[in-house]
């Protein structure tokens, strides 16, 4: 890491000696072991290396950028980011963060670093064998993929960051198909964390199975305004699409379903919803963000109340305030925009915790919502959505039958103000960390 970060040197000093006012330089260097088992044999194997750097200056109010995966390109890439910013348009917004204090975070397990190939394929060997344990009536495995990858970061800049980290993450996820007769389902389930053993390869294979087999001899009903409850792996994908209402650079660009609206009363308030790029082992954590910026927790909404953005560096100066440490790169060849780390939803209260068989008790009749295609179409800026979904009917607290070809449709804002409770089964997918909703009525139609 100590070569790298001469290496870095070297740029940032190149840059401002060629007429830079300031500078930035990115590196990530990365490992990464994919495989996918099929019949407990390898189907595909990919191992790969990487490296890359790029160059960020301001030299009169204007931005020039450049990168390489060339060490020996530097004098190009220097040239070609200066000459970027002196024919680029002045943003008096335009600025570089001062460097900070981050905190550390455990995020690096040398066992996924130094992961062989053969442990790794047992791992998703057991993946696939889980799921298929689980009932007889588990047909096939779409796929079964484990990813082991390990990063080095390094970002320097000229007005003080100096900084590196090292991660690793290990992810597996799954789909399986039940079959009963000519009716088939598929199931699906992820795991993933920065550290080797709280990633279980077993659970998750039993986990899609068993979310297969309980949707055979799914059934239709009748078109109905119920309570509804979001399993925790749909959950996540509604707070996906609502996490982007949450960044200041949509606020700003006026795409944003809260935009205007700090103080005021947004969601339900039994939920809280925070981020936080300080939790051990999350996939979203990391000591500083993509611009060296310490990262910290953010309560963002607050018994449903909004509290503030989400911002990096140049959104944070154009509202007037501090950057939240919320700037991400999704690749070293891209400048810096607004994101997540870790998101999630907690409860106000205890008290508004039930198990997911009490969440079932809590309403006369429910549609247990385990499924749901096409969420990623919901409209980020009128919240506006109609989507299908699968899932298990229930009445007085017990499951009756599973249901398929069913559709939902709402508003987000409206969908989450009418959280009335939440369930004890937190889990992390990817990135963002949720339980089980319970969902005031909604129309569900045939």
């Amino acid at each position: 890491m100590s070569d790298e970060r001469k290496f870095a040197e070297e740029i940032l000093n190149l840059a401002i000696n060629k007429g830079s006012d300031v500078a930035e330089v990115y590196i990530k260097s990365s490992k990464k072991l994919s495989i996918e088992v099929k019949n407990q044999k390898i189907d595909a194997l990919e191992s790969s290396l990487s490296f890359g750097y790029s160059l960020r200056v301001i030299k009169e109010r204007s931005l020039g950028f450049s990168y390489s995966t060339d060490r020996d390109n530097i004098n190009s890439v220097v040239d070609d980011a200066v000459e970027a910013a002196r024919c680029a348009d002045k943003d008096e917004y335009l600025e570089m963060p001062e460097a900070g204090s981050p905190m550390s975070v455990d995020i690096f397990d040398p066992r996924i670093s130094a992961i062989e190939e053969d442990e790794a394929v047992k791992k998703v060997c057991i993946l696939e064998n889980a799921a298929y344990e689980v009932d007889k009536r588990i047909k096939k495995i779409r796929k079964a993929l484990g990813t082991f990858s390990h990063a080095d970061i390094v970002i320097m800049n000229s007005n003080g960051i100096n900084t590196h980290y090292s991660s690793t993450a290990c992810i597996a996820q799954i789909m399986a198909v039940a079959e009963n007769g000519i009716e088939s389902q598929m199931g699906w389930d992820f795991a993933g964390s920065r550290f080797l053993d709280e990633v279980s390869f077993e659970d998750v294979g039993q986990n899609a199975a068993r979310r297969a087999v309980q949707l055979l001899g799914s059934r239709r009903i009748s078109t109905v305004k119920a309570h509804v409850i979001l399993d925790r792996s749909v959950a996540a994908d509604f707070m996906e699409v609502f996490s982007s209402s949450l960044s200041s650079e949509h606020v700003q660009k006026g795409k944003s379903l809260l935009a205007g609206k700090i103080g005021k009363k947004v969601l339900s308030p039994k939920i809280n919803i925070v981020d936080d790029g300080l939790l051990p082992g999350r996939l979203g954590s990391k000591p500083v963000d993509d611009e060296g910026v310490p990262s910290r927790k953010k309560i963002l909404i607050k018994e449903g109340i909004l509290q503030g953005y989400l911002y990096n560096t140049c959104s944070a100066k154009k509202d007037g305030v501090s950057s939240t440490g919320n700037a991400i790169r999704n690749r070293f060849s891209g400048l810096p925009s607004v994101g997540i780390s870790n998101l999630y939803i907690e409860a106000a209260s205890m008290s508004d915790v039930l198990s997911l068989n009490e969440l079932f008790k809590a309403a006369d009749k429910c549609l247990y919502i385990t499924g749901a295609m096409g969420i990623h179409m919901v409209n980020p800026v009128s919240g506006e959505f109609s989507i299908g979904v699968s899932g298990l009917w229930t009445e007085k607290g017990k499951i009756e039958f599973p249901v398929k070809e069913t559709v939902i449709s709402g508003n987000l804002l409206s969908l989450f103000e009418k959280i009335e409770a939440v369930g004890d089964d937190f889990r992390f997918y990817g990135n963002i960390g949720v339980p089980s909703l319970l969902i005031g009525p909604l129309d569900i139609s045939a």
